[in-house]
């Protein structure tokens, strides 16, 4: 049937499955958007207040569902705005497709208004991305965009269409009912490699994991965030309890292994606990499960497990060996490898390096036990002792961010979202919007530093306007607090542009934008505001006023090894 390239991409986004899409509309985009409103009765369009958010809300729906997220914008600075948001989920391997239209292609390379190349732009932040010069090939590239986005480690696909691309007519084939593309039915062997960047290990490399495994007297599991992306998380509680072998997290994977389990030693690195730092400095066998040593990890890489045989398991061979040297290594799919791993590891009582272990674990920072009024240990663990298991937490990036990860007991997969590899201050108020609006049944929980929620308060308009029953909870110390840690502790206390005295009253301001807004001084204020927040299933806001020279402990120093931990001040 004869159709727009508009109407292609909106009956390409039913086909695929998509339900939801974010975006802001512009001049160029204006086609689709016409078509969007022709068919909004099968495909729904979220407003944001700013195409950063939108991007955000796209990446939050992805984490939180497992599915793929779509954003659209126009040209110019509507695609510009999302590269923010398009970079946090290539860092953190998020599958989503950006859709954007540019000016028409009589007018590309000419500067013309609102023209920005930017495909050229997100290049080195992108999986993969089109600019569509033909309307023939309007249909494939969007199939293909999502096969690429899902396949293999996810990430980000752009997609950027002219406009009058957009206005031209093609005949379009629609899919058979029930079908699927598939890899193969789009590219050639070599091609796929490529997308996928990977094929199943032979055999003798899962022995060589399980032989390592089997004589190790130290072993740690050092599990990332691809635990998460691959669906096994029942897989690796399986091989740690089966060999009693203490697993240590990090941010990207506080949700794959139940931090309330006497294996889990918490997070690792530079904010880890003394346990999970201490047990990986002294172990024999590191087995690294989709994790990709990052600096914030690993600190000093010379000094880093180094009397340690490190076994990495991952989708991505890029990531092999390329920040600490491997014994071996399996590429591949995480699941169908510790599926393959777990029958050939030996079954084996906790001994005396679970009881070390076990020891290191209750060396935990002062500050911890002698929680003064309203720290953030107060709000994380009342927040999951009201709500429970299937919270989904959001956070922005800072000192909140970490407390979050120390404090709140997370024990399933999903439920925390928050920028890791890129570090995203104003990522989580979008991101709270895409999970509520991914999980409509769940509750969500926002936390946010007042200096990160000043970067996308704008968003309180959308989280108003569609009535999204999230709790924002402003852990409000009147500082840019993770920076005001630094400056106090190697700075001398030369607080240099770290202040925030002239914040906006975010009571008044939720007020502004039809939220219910609620100002605690103490744990007891705390605890009711967030009683009455929670009964009202309406959206809320909690500016919470903390201590402005409360530090996140346990820290390591840059460039110290991470056993080398700050524990009191």
């Amino acid at each position: 049937m004869k159709m727009t390239g508009a109407r292609v991409v909106v009956e390409c986004l039913i086909e695929q499955g998509v339900d939801t899409v974010f975006g802001y509309p512009g001049g160029a985009i204006l086609n689709i958007y016409d078509e969007l409103y022709k068919n909004s009765e099968r495909i729904r369009h979220i407003l944001t207040a700013h195409e950063q958010g939108a991007s955000h809300a796209a990446d939050g729906y992805a984490r939180s569902t497992g599915q793929v997220g779509v954003v659209m914008a126009t040209s110019g600075p509507g695609a510009t705005n999302l590269v923010t948001g398009i970079a946090t989920a290539y860092m953190d391997s998020v599958p989503m497709v950006a859709i954007t239209c540019n000016v028409g292609t009589s007018l590309l390379g000419k500067d013309s208004f609102q023209e920005v190349d930017i495909t050229g732009v997100t290049m080195p932040i992108t999986k993969h991305n089109y600019i569509v010069r033909d309307v023939k090939n309007l249909a494939s590239t969007i199939r293909e965009a999502f096969i690429i986005a899902k396949s293999g480690r996810p990430g980000p696909v752009l997609i950027d269409i002219p406009k009058d691309i957009t206005a031209a007519q093609v005949e379009y084939e629609p899919l058979p009912p029930g079908t699927k593309p598939s890899l193969s039915d789009m590219f050639d062997s070599a091609s796929i490699r490529r997308i996928v960047k990977t094929e199943e290990p032979a055999d003798e490399l899962i022995q060589q994991a399980a032989k390592l495994i089997n004589a190790a007297e130290r072993p740690v599991i050092y599990c990332g965030g691809g635990v998460v992306i691959s669906g096994a998380e029942q897989e690796l509680y399986a091989l740690a309890k089966k060999a009693n072998i203490p697993v240590c997290v990090t941010l990207m994977a506080k949700a794959a292994f139940p931090a309330t389990d006497e294996l889990c030693t918490g997070m690792v690195g530079m904010h880890g606990t003394k346990a999970s730092n201490t047990a990986v400095s002294k172990s024999d066998l590191l087995l690294a499960i989709g994790a990709r040593f990052s600096d914030r990890v690993i600190s000093d890489p010379k000094r880093f497990a180094k009397n340690s045989k490190v076994f990495q398991i991952d989708i991505d061979p890029a990531e092999i060996g390329k920040n600490i040297p491997v014994a071996g290594s399996a590429v591949g799919n995480i699941k169908s490898i510790l599926q393959r791993l777990l029958p050939l590891v030996e079954e084996k009582q906790a001994g005396k390096w679970n009881e070390q272990v076990n020891e290191w674990k209750q060396s935990v920072p002062p500050s911890w036990k002698t929680a003064k009024n309203m720290h953030p240990r107060v709000l994380c663990e009342y927040v999951h002792e009201k709500l429970g298991d299937d919270t989904i937490i959001t956070t922005e990036v800072g000192q909140h961010q970490m407390w979050v990860a120390e404090f709140y007991p997370f024990t399933k997969p999903r439920t925390l979202l928050t920028s890791g590899g890129l570090g995203t201050m104003g990522y989580g108020t979008g991101a709270a919007i895409g999970a509520q609006i991914g999980n409509p049944g769940r509750h969500v929980v926002h936390f946010a530093g007042d200096g990160s929620f000043r970067m996308n308060c704008n968003e309180l308009a959308t989280i108003s306007h569609y009535n999204l029953p999230i709790v924002i909870i402003v852990v409000n110390n009147g500082t840019l607090g993770m920076v005001r840690q630094w400056q106090n502790l190697f700075y001398g206390g030369r607080y240099s542009q770290t202040t925030l005295d002239f914040a906006p009253d975010f009571v008044k301001l939720a007020d502004a934008y039809g939220i219910r807004g609620f100002r605690a001084t103490n744990e007891a204020e705390f605890k009711q505001a967030f009683d009455n927040a929670v009964s009202e299933r309406k959206p809320a806001l909690i500016d919470c006023q903390i201590e402005l020279n409360e530090m996140v402990l346990p820290m390591v120093p840059g460039g110290k090894p991470i056993d080398e931990l700050i524990m009191e001040v």
